[in-house]
């Protein structure tokens, strides 16, 4: 009996042994791969983190939930392969972009145009994903000049028709739970490894079969997808302000945005998005919308037809060719 114990003491001890050494593994290599690919410039906002890739006309690419300078150019990587030079920003609470306890939509939209203007970019495409349309909106809204063409990926935005996606991280003790949890990047780790079905719909709002069911390619940019957000500690903060956000979105003045908007969303998106998408096309003087029957929020199994799609809305746009906005004589 005490044999047997003693066996299984040992056994256990080596299994968290290899948890152990793998989660450190993984760690490292999540840090490693952060390193030596970004810069950082002082704006009014403070210290903005960006990446580039690519060479041609500027597109400002801005990440969802999750996310940091990398999935961003994830995101827009096909945009790039035809001919546009990506630049991706972290936002506020993301990576070696610091979050500021006054940070608001509008703040961060104001920040884009600051590190557009520490970049010496006058007007650009912008690309914003998830939640961070939010803000690609506001950017639009407040920047008018600065925006030559609007393209929104899964939208976590305002519609009268999508149910808010409440975090309940509205207490004070909520809020200090939910900070503690996403500063855990152990149990993230765990989860994602063990419960990947759960972290796909949870975090990724799109339907385990239909990334099994995709090809290689695109399966591997979902997962590439959820590994990225590994550490969470360092997104912790920009994840909180997601939760409060694209959570429960607030109604911007769609009719104030002058450049053409391309809005982009599934069907079966988890987040409900599709219905923000609608809602942003027929309420800004010159939109277009693009809804597929499936494909969850990361749109699998559409990548390389919405870019085309995108990239010929986006040279439409540049060349004054979008056909006359409503209102117009």
């Amino acid at each position: 009996m005490h044999r047997a114990l003693l066996i299984g003491i040992v056994l256990a001890l080596l299994a968290a042994a290899a948890v152990a050494a793998l989660y450190q593994r993984d760690l490292s290599r999540a840090v490693a791969g952060l390193e030596g690919r970004s810069q950082r410039v002082d704006t009014g906002f403070g210290p903005i983190e960006y990446a580039t890739a690519g060479e041609g006309a500027p597109a400002l690419v801005i990440h969802g939930s999750g996310g940091g300078f990398g999935q961003g150019l994830l995101m827009a990587e096909p945009l790039g392969a035809l001919g546009y030079r990506l630049i991706a920003p972290s936002r506020f609470g993301y990576l070696g972009t610091p979050a500021r306890a006054d940070m608001t939509i509008e703040m961060q939209a104001d920040a884009h145009a600051a590190l557009m203007d520490r970049l010496g970019i006058d007007r650009a495409v912008i690309v914003g994903g998830s939640a961070g349309a939010l803000s690609a909106l506001q950017l639009a809204i407040r920047h008018p000049e600065r925006c030559e063409a609007l393209v929104l990926l899964v939208p976590a935005s305002y519609s009268p028709e999508r149910r808010p996606h409440e975090s309940g991280a509205r207490s004070v003790w909520a809020e200090r739970f939910m900070m503690a949890a996403l500063r855990a990047d152990f149990l993230f780790w765990a989860a994602i490894h063990a419960l990947p079905g759960t972290m796909t719909r949870l975090i990724l709002a799109t339907e385990p079969d239909l990334i099994d069911a995709a090809v290689p390619q695109e399966k591997a940019r979902a997962w590439q997808i959820l590994d990225d957000v590994f550490p969470v500690s360092r997104r912790a903060d920009g994840l909180l302000f997601d939760s409060h956000t694209a959570g429960d979105p607030p109604p911007m003045e769609l009719d104030r945005i002058r450049c053409p908007v391309l809005a982009v969303s599934a069907e079966d998106d988890l987040y409900g998005t599709a219905a923000s998408a609608r809602y942003i096309a027929a309420n800004v003087p010159d939109g277009e919308l693009l809804i597929y029957p499936t494909g969850g929020h990361l749109l699998v199994g559409h990548g390389d037809e919405i870019w085309r799609k995108a990239a010929s809305f986006i040279e439409s746009a540049r060349e004054g060719r979008r056909p006359r906005r409503r209102g117009e004589s």
